[in-house]
């Protein structure tokens, strides 16, 4: 076990953190977990590197670090009260290796990584908890970037930038001062907006046209990302039928949205609708909910939304159009990425970095959404399946991006006549 000091000195931090310094430094230890361990896990795939960390209030995290062969590993950091470190273990795994897919489809010169604290979010997170997960992730020198994700938010980013550079997802407040601001604050509405080009590009693969005007989508959540799709979706006249088992969730959606119809969690699967949108947790595509699916096409922002991978030839037998998750939800990951890129001064692309560039880059998930389905029906395989092998063609040549131009400038913000919510 390595007893890590975050690189800062003390005369480094801001003079309303130094008084934690010595703390910090004293309950941060680490050890990396070697390839024999590892080999018993299924969600193994050969990752670079996993890096079991105790920190401050006897709390142990997990960093992955899966693929750096397009740049640094960026991935979300994750708090849950897991019933062991070996489930911890898997899901770290599990969810490193997928955002190496993620990045990798979104065309971000980015590795795939992700971290893991076990405990309850709201019983033990404290500000110093959050502080030593900062020196965690400095012990890394750079290799891997967090951000927020399930359990952790702005205000957790905020104290790990407290102890290492190598975390993005900050409030505008704390990037305004540095002259960028406007790469900063919640990425939902830019993934809805991702979430809304595929949508569109799934019908256009569909039905030949991408006008979604008088369509019937039924979104399976309506929290941050679904309520903002549900806007955007508004605004071309779509009918909408919505769920969540959150009853405030749906008071909101109410308010905004206005006329909408609302159903029982259970009853979304069964409505008659031209796209399903799952926006809520992941796992819902399984034996159970498949058979029950009354739509055409299934396209939203939930991560893992196949429970197992034979449900996506399961969709294809019921002639469903499945649009992989990971393709289609990764406007957040491209929003905090580009944050990273000009907070860190590790520019890439071949353009300036600026938030026109940004949204820019989340429309073009419509093409990368078009890419992936297209490519299956060529090599006669699932979408799934297709967008994986798209993915490995691009992370595992370590070549990087052909070209990262965007096209066209975006039409949200400029003009376009549509508004996105931020």
């Amino acid at each position: 076990m390595i007893f890590c000091l975050a690189s800062c000195g003390q005369d480094d931090l801001p003079a309303t953190t130094a008084q934690n310094y010595e703390k910090v430094v004293c309950l941060m230890s680490y050890e990396d977990l070697t390839e024999e361990y590892l080999s018993s896990y299924e969600a193994y795939d050969g990752h670079e590197q996993i890096r079991k960390c105790e920190l401050e209030g006897g709390r142990t995290a997990f960093i992955a670090v899966h693929n750096t062969n397009l740049g640094p590993a960026l991935g979300g950091l994750r708090m849950r009260a897991y019933a062991t470190e070996r489930d911890a273990v898997h899901d770290v795994l599990r969810l490193s290796k997928g955002m190496t897919y993620k990045n990798a489809m979104a065309g971000l010169p980015l590795g795939g990584g992700k971290a893991v604290i076990i405990g309850n979010p709201r019983e033990d997170k404290t500000e110093d908890l959050m502080i030593s997960m900062g020196a965690a992730v400095e012990s890394l020198d750079g290799k891997y970037v967090t951000a927020e994700d399930s359990g952790s938010g702005e205000e957790d980013m905020v104290a790990i930038s407290e102890s290492t550079d190598h975390v993005t997802g900050l409030p505008p407040e704390i990037l305004a001062g540095k002259g960028f601001g406007e790469l900063g604050g919640n990425p939902s509405p830019v993934t809805a907006l991702g979430c809304y080009r595929g949508l569109q590009a799934a019908a256009q693969f569909k039905y030949g046209s991408d006008d979604l005007s008088g369509m019937h989508v039924a979104v399976q959540g309506v929290g941050a990302v679904g309520l903002e799709l549900c806007n955007l979706l508004k605004q071309d006249g779509v009918k909408l039928t919505v769920a969540d088992i959150d009853d405030l969730s749906l008071k909101q959606a109410k308010d905004e949205l206005g006329k909408v119809e609302i159903v029982r969690p259970d009853e979304i699967y069964e409505v008659e609708a031209n796209i399903f949108a799952p926006c809520a947790m992941g796992g819902i595509l399984n034996d159970k909910t498949i058979p029950n699916l009354r739509c055409e096409i299934v396209a939203g922002a939930a991560n893992n939304q196949l429970q197992k991978e034979y449900h996506d030839q399961m969709l294809a037998d019921q002639n469903i159009l499945y649009v992989p998750d990971y393709v289609i939800n990764a406007g957040g990951v491209i929003c905090v990425g580009y944050e990273y890129f000009r907070k860190s001064a590790y520019n890439p692309m071949d353009f300036d970095i600026t938030r026109e560039r940004m949204i820019a880059h989340v429309e073009s998930i419509g093409r990368n959404v078009i890419e992936s389905l297209v490519y299956a029906r060529e090599h006669h395989l699932n979408p799934g399946e297709a967008a994986d092998r798209l993915a490995e063609e691009k992370f595992l040549s370590g070549e990087g991006l052909e070209t990262s131009t965007p096209e066209e400038p975006p039409s949200f913000g400029t003009g376009g006549g549509k508004t996105l919510v931020q």
